[in-house]
């Protein structure tokens, strides 16, 4: 392990530290990074550079709007500095309970803090190809057999048949984050590609109504 002195510990760090956007966004088909992801790829570096990092958060009223404000410290034992991100909390939000609210908040301000203090750009890396992509068929999708006489009409049925896919709770709160910051006609043009419960359906057709009005 090596110990250096000063901010030269956090200088190495910014430069080597490499987080790959691991995650993807499958409704707005995009590829990002978590508070996690930036952590994981940290810790090696942390134990190399002898130092270590903590976050802490505190919720305030400001404004008349109640703010989480997420600090990310790196020292080494001698010095340390930080940096803050704030993330508003809105315990009103649409098709979410109040921990819910919290907890989103709480990893977006956690993230930035951490993507500011190591000098990680966090933009999206979209694929913009795959936005209008047809739905792809299963791998287990058989096309229809020829020449069997009687079932014509039975099989031109069911070419007319569109195989959607279920509809994954990161996708549902894709659309919900979706509509809360006013994107509500692209939701509304992608829901007939998924299969949902009721549940999601109402809430999701109500929450597109009242954005509208």
């Amino acid at each position: 392990m090596t110990k250096l002195s000063k901010m030269d510990y956090l200088v190495k760090i910014q430069s080597e530290l490499k987080a790959p956007k691991n995650q993807f966004n499958n409704f707005g088909k995009y590829k990002y990074r978590s508070a996690e992801d930036i952590l994981e790829a940290l810790k090696p570096l942390l134990l190399k550079y002898n130092c270590y990092v903590t976050i802490t958060e505190k919720t305030n009223e400001i404004g008349g709007e109640l703010v989480l404000t997420s600090k990310a410290t790196i020292s080494n034992g001698e010095s340390s500095i930080f940096v803050e991100a704030q993330a508003g909390i809105n315990p009103n939000r649409k098709g979410m309970d109040i921990a819910q609210s919290f907890g989103s908040s709480s990893s977006y301000a956690k993230k930035y803090a951490l993507a500011n203090l190591f000098l990680l750009d966090d933009s999206h890396d979209v694929d913009s190809n795959k936005v209008n992509e047809p739905i792809a068929k299963p791998s287990n999708y058989k096309s229809k057999p020829k020449d069997m006489p009687g079932f014509k009409g039975t099989l031109a049925a069911l070419d007319n048949i569109s195989i959607k896919p279920k509809m994954s709770t990161d996708i549902y709160n894709a659309m919900l984050e979706y509509i809360n910051i006013g994107k509500s006609d692209i939701v509304a043009s992608k829901m007939d590609n998924y299969t949902m419960n009721k549940k999601q359906k109402d809430t999701l057709t109500r929450m597109i109504k009242e954005n509208n009005n």
